[in-house]
């Protein structure tokens, strides 16, 4: 064999055996490495009490997963004032009760939570190479998830459905309004709703009366920040919340790419957000305004692609402090 033969044939074993070597790293070892970020973001009113805040999101719970179920119920141990689960909670047929064993220990934490497309619809085997074609669509076939059996869970541990609507809950001293949409993946999100909404949301608000500058001079305005929640960080929908005076958005789907190369990042996102913005704490600007945006690199991955590389799987704990 000519010298020139015999370097190709090793140049490519070399490249072979690094690639089962990642791949045997991104399916066995990394896939498991549950992380926990920590950042703070300062959106709440001058004097506010800080409030942690636990963002969970893409658990694909499938019921064998028990390993991610204790870690996930470890995350009590953190004390949150306030959970928010961005979707895609499901990733079996019988993902429902490794969600509620999951979740259990976080029952009187108050929580908010939004769909995702896999909390609709089941993981399907395909191509996984496909990902990085472009958002994925909807498979010919594909099981249908009891969505109203998950929406128990969250209603037993007394969580608020943000889907297409608007809610508010006091924290610590602080009044938090929050607004939220359906799976904007599927095409699900109803952005006209989000203004109706808050308006009803502020209508009905005891307290409001207090905060316009023709109110008592005697009353204080209430220490409040404004929070959007979302599944697909899609700029339509991103573009909306601060529209609306989102402060800080909330959001998964992504997985951070999931298969990202060191010192790039995400090859793909899954949706219209640009790639460096796939995971972690950023600043959205839309017109003259902004807001800060966290989106969750998430927890699982599909059944089907059972792999991360450069991504573990991650939950965050999102101190909000009062801004400078």
């Amino acid at each position: 064999m000519a010298s020139g033969s015999r370097a190709a044939a090793a140049i490519t074993s070399v490249v072979a055996a690094a690639g089962l070597a990642a791949l045997a790293w991104g399916t066995l070892v990394e896939r498991k490495r549950y992380t926990l970020r920590e950042v703070t973001v300062p959106v709440l009113p001058a004097g506010s009490a800080p409030l942690r805040v636990l963002h969970l999101s893409d658990l694909h719970m499938a019921p064998w997963q028990r390993d991610k179920q204790e870690w996930v119920r470890s995350l009590a141990e953190l004390e949150p004032d306030l959970v928010v689960d961005t979707g895609d909670n499901l990733g079996h047929v019988d993902g429902i009760p490794g969600v509620a064993y999951a979740l259990e220990r976080f029952r009187g934490i108050p929580g908010v939570f939004v769909n995702g497309s896999n909390d609709y619809f089941g993981p399907s085997p395909k191509n996984p190479f496909l990902y990085f074609s472009g958002p994925s669509g909807t498979p010919r076939t594909v099981a249908t998830l009891d969505i109203d059996a998950l929406h128990r869970v969250f209603d037993d541990l007394g969580w608020t459905d943000l889907n297409n609507k608007a809610a508010a809950i006091d924290i610590r001293g602080t009044h938090l309004e929050f607004f939220g949409v359906d799976d904007p993946h599927r095409d699900f999100d109803r952005l006209e709703l989000i203004t109706g909404a808050i308006d009803e949301l502020r209508a009905e608000d005891p307290l409001l009366d207090e905060q316009w500058p023709d109110g008592p001079d005697t009353a204080a305005p209430r220490p409040t920040a404004t929070i959007g929640v979302v599944h697909a960080p899609y700029q339509r929908v991103l573009n909306s919340f601060v529209n609306h005076g989102a402060q800080l958005i909330l959001a998964g789907h992504t997985h951070g790419g999931q298969v990202c190369i060191p010192g790039i990042g995400a090859l793909v996102t899954n949706c219209d957000i640009p790639r460096d913005k796939a995971k972690g704490l950023s600043l959205w600007l839309h017109g003259l305004r902004s807001a800060f945006l966290n989106v969750s690199a998430g927890l699982g991955t599909s059944i089907y692609a059972p792999v991360r590389f450069a991504c573990p799987p991650e939950a965050t704990l999102l101190t909000l402090v009062a801004a400078p």
